[in-house]
C-alpha cells in the first residue's frame, strides 16, 4: 500500500493495485453483504478494505469489517469517518477522527482525458467558463465532485449531481449550494487522479 500526502495532516490516505486475490481479504459477512456482486467488484471491494484496515491500525484500530449502509456508504468504527475508491486496476481509502473531520470523501480514476461527451455533464457553466479547455478535459474536476459527494451524502443524507458542485480550484474549496454547504479540496496526481473533500470541524 502507498500512503498518499495532503496538505490536511489528519487525513490519511492510501492507495493499492487491485490483485486476483483480494477477493480473499472479504471477511464472512462483507462477503455476505457482496454475494450478489460479480468477481471483479468483490476483488476491488476487497482491495479497498485492506487499504482501510491498514489505514485503521495506524489509528490502533484492530482487524474489522467495513460493511455498508443501505445506501451503499461504508459503515466506520466510531470515531471514525472515511471513504473509500476504486477504478479497474486500483483501490483507495480515507478516514479521519471524527472530532477533527466531519466529513470525508475520496475519489480515484486513472490519470486519462475525461471523454468529450462528458465535460457539459461534470462541468457547471461557471466551470466551462473560468477552466480551459485541456483543464476541463482532464478528470480532475471529476474526481472532486465524486469525492464531495461521499463527503456530504453522511450529512445531508441527500444525492447530489455534478452540477449541484462548484469547484474553485485556486480556493480549494467545494460549494453546495442546495445544502449551503463548502467542502475544502485537494487533488493528487501521478498515474492516478485522487480527489478528497473533507468537512474540517472549527
Amino acid at each position: 500500500m502507498d500512503v498518499i500526502r495532503f496538505d490536511q495532516p489528519n487525513v490519511l490516505v492510501g492507495i493499492r493495485p487491485i490483485e486476483r486475490v483480494d477477493e480473499a481479504a472479504l471477511v464472512a459477512s462483507e462477503v455476505a453483504a457482496l454475494e450478489r456482486a460479480v468477481a471483479k467488484i468483490r476483488r476491488q471491494s476487497g482491495a479497498a478494505r485492506i487499504v482501510a484496515r491498514t489505514l485503521l491500525a495506524k489509528l490502533g484500530f484492530p482487524p474489522m469489517p467495513i460493511l455498508k449502509t443501505q445506501s451503499g456508504a461504508p459503515i466506520w468504527p466510531a470515531g471514525i469517518v472515511g471513504s473509500l475508491s476504486h477504478h479497474d486496476t486500483v483501490a483507495a481509502a480515507a478516514i479521519a477522527e471524527k472530532r477533527l473531520i466531519a466529513a470525508l470523501g475520496v475519489d480515484i480514476e486513472p490519470d486519462e482525458p475525461l471523454p468529450n461527451d462528458l465535460i457539459g455533464l461534470v462541468a457547471t457553466s461557471r466551470e466551462q467558463t473560468v477552466y480551459d479547455l485541456p483543464l476541463l478535459q482532464r478528470r480532475d474536476l471529476f474526481v472532486l465532485k465524486e469525492a464531495v459527494y461521499k463527503a456530504c451524502f453522511p450529512l445531508c443524507n441527500q444525492t447530489l449531481d455534478f452540477q449541484d458542485v462548484e469547484i474553485d480550484l485556486i480556493s480549494k474549496v467545494a460549494y453546495v449550494a442546495k445544502e449551503n454547504c463548502t467542502f475544502s479540496i485537494e487533488i493528487s496526481k501521478s498515474k492516478n487522479v485522487i480527489g478528497l473533500a473533507y468537512y474540517e470541524r472549527l
